[in-house]
């Protein structure tokens, strides 16, 4: 072999192990930022974002899961309430905010309909899945000053008034909102919704008398109605839940093979670094798995669930095709 291509040949070898060893060097820095970064996460306070007014499901489960991460973390996890759009100002501040871990949200199901609805918002691009909280059907209830007792008086009552009684909801497009739609079709029953900020908000008008009806998280009425404050009629899932046992489904009630469940769980925005991810996960896992949470979501009305953020965005998926037969049958909008 020529002594000069000999040499271009070594010289050759020579760059691309130099090359080698610093391509090394990089994965190796990498993985060992990944781990430090883990490791000193958190190193200052959480943001829990909830994309609704105070006094509602997703409000009440966030602190209980703040409390809870705050224990466990070793850092203060505060709750901070941005309600607007149906869950879309919320829902934008964390698709904006920053990938480190420090702003976070708890958030369900009314999210996806804000997806569906505004182009500037898109659920499954704009918020990273970190970990499953907990499944829930609503609670249909009423001012007790309605003359029903029960889903079949109320359908009964609705077709000889139709559009007179009024369905509060904690926003256009959330849970609430999206089981009436459901309802409303399958009873062929003609109503007013009055979408408010928040569940909190709806509740307070409901007791007060402004609004006769309701579909609520019970984690935000079941006190009121053992209060007498207000009326339980029906649950929307298909089966009775441990804090209302004697209150029926909607199925069993008036409207066979009625089944409405939604979701909550924490996210994060966009970007969210898979270390961060995995540390949040696990100690989500471990406040779910906890029994007196458990059993504080139980007495509201609540399953508690887990998982992996695969598993949650698998849900995620399933919830966006479900609900978007919804906002196109009833030609749902969001101001």
């Amino acid at each position: 072999m020529p002594t000069k291509l000999v040499a271009r040949l070594a010289a050759a070898s020579t760059r691309y192990a130099k090359l080698s060893l610093a391509s090394s060097l990089t994965v190796v820095a990498a993985i060992t930022h990944g781990i430090a970064h883990a490791q000193n996460y958190p190193a200052k306070p959480i943001r829990l974002v909830v994309p609704l007014a105070p006094g509602g499901g997703n409000d009440t489960l966030a602190r209980y899961v703040g409390k809870y991460l705050t224990e466990s973390l070793g850092q203060s996890v505060v709750v901070e309430n941005r309600a607007g759009g149906g869950g879309l100002a919320g829902a934008e501040f964390l698709a904006r905010a920053a990938p480190d871990g420090y702003t976070l949200v708890v958030a369900g199901s009314g999210l996806i309909v804000v997806s569906l609805t505004h182009k500037q918002f898109n659920f499954q691009r704009d918020l990273t899945p970190i970990a499953m909280l907990g499944e829930y059907a609503t609670l249909l209830v009423c001012h007790p000053s309605l003359p029903v007792t029960n889903v079949r008086e109320l359908i009964k009552l609705a077709k000889t008034r139709p559009g007179q009684l009024n369905f509060a909801s904690a926003g256009t497009g959330s849970a609430g909102h999206l089981v009436l739609e459901m309802f409303r079709s399958a009873a062929n029953i003609e109503v007013v919704h009055i979408p408010y900020k928040g569940a909190g908000p709806a509740a307070t008008d409901v007791i007060a008398g402004q609004v006769s009806l309701l579909f609520n998280n019970p984690l935000g009425s079941t006190a009121h109605v053992k209060a007498g404050r207000l009326r339980a009629l029906g649950i929307s899932g298909a089966q009775r839940i441990s804090a209302m046992p004697d209150v029926p489904t909607i199925a069993e009630s008036g409207l066979p093979g009625f089944d409405a469940t939604f979701f909550l769980g924490l996210l994060g925005p966009p970007g969210l670094p898979g270390d961060v991810v995995a540390r949040l996960n696990a100690e989500t896992v471990k406040i779910v798995q906890r029994r007196e949470f458990q059993e504080a979501l139980a007495m509201q009305g609540m399953d508690a669930m887990s998982g992996t953020p695969e598993d949650f965005t698998a849900r995620i998926r399933i919830e966006m095709e479900k609900t978007a037969r919804v906002v196109r049958e009833s030609r749902m909008t969001l101001d």
